[in-house]
């Protein structure tokens, strides 16, 4: 059948094969792991005190290499990012029932790190435009309990940090931010995720750079940046002071980092600027190809912010367009258009929350004296992410291929013939 009818409807498709998948290694991170294989140690990390508790050369390199690259005063390395983000709750001093207050629009580990050190995970709404965090619902949120904002720089581009960070110190919070999806995007000349008092990147599969699994910690806050180090590496065997205040969370974890990860991370660390150079010329692509679209929102990047694009979000207008999100990611994936996703994580939403049920079965720690507040969960809590979430998102994972300007464009032909075809698609 021709290409004018649907695929779905039994047309040929616009892409009629895979398009090829991001490859991020090459023979350079062979030449690097090689040199470590052949010096026979892959790990140097000693869970005491002396000089192993930092680490073998390359972590350390790569340590030193990411802080001058990020401009910070300290990079931590760590096996990955989970890892890191319940390090970085850790070292901020959080105390059972103390409340954070993050955003409910991100993967399960933003939140659960809370959890983990029997902290509240309060859920702010998020801005309907960038899907970050939005500054006026996390000020609502904030009570006598609360000890710090967790931002997340979603999909690529920052949170409004300046609001964030005024709203932190009003109140005497710390200011954490996940930049997982967002290593290599700026606000003015300093890059996302080292604007908090912690931040940090991830390093796993399909993120612009990644050793296979890892992450890197940043802070320029001394005393953080001890704690860090800290609880990556055994804390509990490590720290001599009996200070209450010096031992608080130092119940340590392996978080380390090995040798090989270390070294391709530093190679990768290279590739960054060209990776998100790459993804904000596809989006560029797109934005073009798409924007005359009816009922297609493109993304919208922030005053004076860039964006690495690690999601193509785009937001549709339902009601224009008289058909269903599910219909219309139907239909583009018959045309072959890859790596299409509906919606996003609603943590909220999740049993674990809704049943408020974590630690064994009877509700710790939601249920325990230590937390003062009536914290609720559930629908109806963050309106914009449920929204986005059930009717209205559309990502591309770019992240996910290799797309040349035809793949591109071939993307852009498959999107316009469906919408020529949205009558056909009602009902």
């Amino acid at each position: 059948m021709s290409k004018d009818f649907l695929a779905l409807h039994g047309g040929t498709p616009i892409i009629s094969g895979h398009l090829a998948a991001f490859k991020s290694v090459g023979e350079e991170e062979v030449a690097v792991v090689s040199d470590v294989i052949r010096g026979g140690i892959l790990s140097a990390y000693i869970g005491a005190p002396g000089p192993g508790f930092m680490g073998g050369t390359k972590v350390r390199q790569f340590e030193r290499h990411a802080a001058e690259y990020f401009g910070v005063k300290h990079a931590i390395a760590v096996n990955s990012w989970t890892s890191g983000l319940i390090a970085a709750i850790g070292a901020i001093g959080l105390e059972p029932g103390d409340e954070v207050i993050t955003t409910p629009w991100t993967m399960a580990a933003t939140a659960t790190a809370i959890l983990h050190w029997n902290g509240i995970p309060v859920f702010a709404d998020i801005d309907p435009e960038t899907f970050n965090i939005c500054p006026e619902s996390v000020a609502k949120l904030i009570t006598p309990r609360t000890k710090a904002i967790m931002a997340v720089d979603i999909f690529g581009q920052s949170c409004d940090m300046p609001a964030l960070r005024a709203l932190a110190n009003l109140h005497g919070l710390k200011l954490l931010c996940d930049t997982a999806q967002a290593p290599g995007a700026l606000v003015g000349k300093k890059f996302a995720g080292t604007f908090a008092d912690i931040g940090g990147f991830s390093l796993n599969y399909h993120k612009h750079i990644h050793c296979g699994e890892g992450g890197i910690l940043v802070t320029n806050d001394d005393r953080l940046a001890e704690r860090l180090c800290l609880i990556r590496n055994h804390a509990e065997a490590v720290i001599q002071s009996d200070a209450p205040v010096d031992l608080c969370n130092m119940l340590g974890y392996n978080f380390r980092m090995g040798e090989i990860e270390a070294a391709i991370a530093s190679l990768q660390l290279t590739k960054l600027a060209s990776r998100v150079e790459s993804r904000q010329r596809i989006a560029a692509e797109l934005n073009e190809g798409l924007s005359s679209l009816k009922g297609i929102k493109v993304p919208r990047v922030s005053d004076g912010s860039t964006h690495a694009y690690y999601v193509y979000g785009i937001t549709l207008d339902v009601d224009i367009l008289g058909v269903s999100r599910e219909r219309i990611l139907e239909a583009l994936r018959a045309e072959g258009v890859p790596s299409l996703m509906s919606g996003y994580q609603n943590l909220h939403m999740l049993p674990m929350f809704r049943h408020k049920i974590a630690y064994g079965t009877k509700g710790f720690p939601w249920n325990s004296p230590y937390c003062s507040n009536n914290i609720q969960y559930g629908i109806g809590l963050c309106p914009v992410a449920e929204r986005l979430h059930s009717k209205t998102f559309l990502g591309l994972n770019i992240c996910m291929n290799e797309l040349s300007p035809e793949d591109v464009a071939l993307i852009i032909q498959a999107f316009h013939k469906v919408w020529r075809h949205l009558n056909l698609l009602k009902g």
